[in-house]
Parts: C-alpha cells; structure tokens; sequence
C-alpha cells in the first residue's frame, strides 16, 4: 500500500505542476488551455468501449474545460446530458482521490462502473484499485467532498 500511494504522490507531484492553476477551484482536470481528457471523446467510452481520440473541430465546453469528440453524435449526446459521461472526480485518480488527494487520471487507463466513468493515474495503480472498487469508490466519494476545491499541490503535504 505504502509503495502504491508513494508511486502515486510522486508522479502526482509532478503532474499537478502543470494543472494545479487552473484546478484551484475548479474541479475539472484539464490541461493549462482547458482541455479536458487529454483530447479523448468523453461519450466513446460508452459507446466504443475504448478510449477514443476527439476531433479538434469537434468540440463543447462545459464547466470551463473543452471536451473534444469523435463525432457530431457523440457531442451531441454529451450536450443533452453532460453529467452521464464525464469522468468521477473531475477526472482525476478514482484511487488517489480514495486516498484523499488528486492525481492526474490517464484517460487511456479506466473503467466504467455501473454507468460511470472513472480514471486511473497508471495500470499499476488501476489493478491495486480493482481489488475492491466498491469500496474505494466508497472511500473516494466521502473524500471528494472534502478536496473537489482544493489545489492538488496543497493535498500532496
């Protein structure tokens, strides 16, 4: 556990150097120009089952952050109903954020869960949180509540 949540503090360290400004008060993990996922269609997670690169000219804000797609079905389906598709915890790290800070999610590595979204930092970590999703989605939960606002700089004291 010691070694996962080392492996996660510092590559979140590191990460967050670059995130951190815009994510102070907002809680939407996006890159300094506001793009969400890295590029990747929020909606294919859903409807291709993979992580699936958007298209630049296809794009729609929500919550200060673009969000680039695949197609025009797929923004339109994520313009009718934004919140059925966008990552748990604005993104970040379903495990670190069970661990009570945030780290950057790799949009290439998830899973959906009963109808939700959620990011990993690394494989590494994602095979440590799949020993017991449910309780750390738990765990998460009660934790975001408190850092959804906070700086992931400040978390990482």
């Amino acid at each position: 556990m010691n070694y996962v949540k080392s492996l996660i503090t510092g590559a979140a360290l590191a990460a967050t150097l670059t995130t951190s400004a815009l994510a102070a008060g907002v809680d939407v993990n996006a890159t300094p120009t506001g793009l969400a996922l890295q590029g990747y269609d929020p909606v294919a997670y859903f409807t291709e089952s993979a992580p699936t690169k958007g298209n630049w000219q296809i794009t729609s804000s929500h919550d200060d952050a673009t969000y680039r797609f695949a197609n025009k079905a797929n923004k339109a389906a994520f313009d009718a109903d934004p919140d059925a598709y966008l990552p748990q915890y604005g993104g970040y790290c379903a495990f670190a954020t069970a661990m009570g800070f945030k780290a950057d999610g790799d949009p290439t590595v998830w899973k959906i869960v009963e109808g939700e979204l959620f990011l990993n930092l690394a494989p590494e970590v994602q095979v440590r949180w799949e020993t017991d999703i449910p309780g750390f989605i738990v765990k998460a939960d009660a934790q975001w509540v408190d850092i959804e606002d906070k700086d992931p700089a400040i978390l990482q004291n």
